[in-house]
């Protein structure tokens, strides 16, 4: 006689437990929290079938399955952002302040640094996230991706090389970053041009993501004067934004308020004390992630 199924509840107990480190592993492989969200779903309905006995790692499984429903997610996203209008940026996600705490979880979280994972294959950055971020052995990986363990370390350290090469050289303290922020939302509120010119390095880079749903542009802007002159479009017609300064992808990020209402998020990348990467999100189904804080975990 087979032993009966495990109650709901047990699944539901376990599955609560690692929610939080199942949402870190499919928005790491994904760059959109919607996109993670539905994975978790797709997950649980996985999960409630599974008899928990015959389970040894709970946690190991269900970052097995996780990975492997993200995996299938990634080649939607593909097709989806080969029409996507404009640049592409993740999903910002506002993040619990001990997030920060983790250097190599809040790293992997940047928006820099996850637009270099873009630029992997999709088993490239499950291989790397699993290994970089979660530290997992390569018997675990190799599972989760359907290779063997020695073809998953040729991955690893090929991504590895890869990342290393495209991700930005220099990294600043959070208060470093702040300071930047501080100064380019001083300015920007004051209208003070030459102020928010000094903020900027002469070959700062702006990407805004609107995804033909808002105003944004269509290719990245080069140059610190091209820059001003798209933020003061948005002034023009806007009116003069309000900044809320929190934290972004465990960094130091702004909310844009034009009226009552988040318009967008920003987050920078700074070198040197000067803004050389400003990306900016205004497309409205990428701003959820900035309304409630989100709680990730390793």
């Amino acid at each position: 006689m087979s032993e009966p199924q495990p109650t709901s509840e047990a699944a539901t107990e376990i599955f609560v437990a690692h929610r939080n480190l199942l949402f870190t592993v499919a928005y790491e492989m994904l760059g959109s929290a919607a996109d993670a969200e539905d994975v978790l779903q797709e997950a649980w309905l996985r999960w409630a079938d599974v008899p928990l006995e015959e389970v040894r790692d709970h946690r190991a499984y269900l970052v097995r399955i996780t990975t492997r429903l993200a995996l299938n997610r990634i080649r939607t996203l593909s097709r989806r952002k080969e029409t996507y209008v404009g640049p592409w940026l993740p999903e910002p996600l506002l993040t619990a302040p001990d997030v920060a705490e983790d250097a190599e979880l809040a790293d992997s979280l940047s928006t820099a640094v996850l637009l270099v994972l873009e630029t992997l294959s999709p088993t490239e950055r499950a291989v790397f996230v699993l290994r970089e971020v979660f530290a997992l052995g390569y018997d675990e990986i190799a599972a989760a991706v359907d290779k063997s363990p020695a073809a998953v370390r040729q991955i690893a350290h090929r991504a590895r090389d890869h990342v290393a090469e495209r991700r930005p050289r220099e990294s600043v303290s959070a208060a470093e970053a702040r300071h930047a922020l501080e100064r380019f939302r001083d300015a920007a509120t004051g209208g003070d041009l030459q102020s928010l010119l000094d903020v900027l390095a002469p070959d700062v880079v702006l990407f805004s993501d609107g995804g033909g749903v808002v105003q944004a542009a269509r290719n990245p802007i080069h140059g610190a004067d091209k820059v001003l002159r798209f933020f003061a479009g948005l002034a023009t017609k806007y009116g003069i934004p309000r900044f809320e300064l929190t934290s972004v992808n465990s960094a130091p990020g702004m909310l844009i308020y034009f009226g009552e209402e988040v318009d967008g998020v920003v987050t920078l990348h700074v070198e040197d004390g000067l803004v050389t990467g400003l990306y900016y999100v205004r497309n409205p189904s990428k701003l959820s992630g900035v309304l409630e804080q989100v709680h990730l975990e390793r």
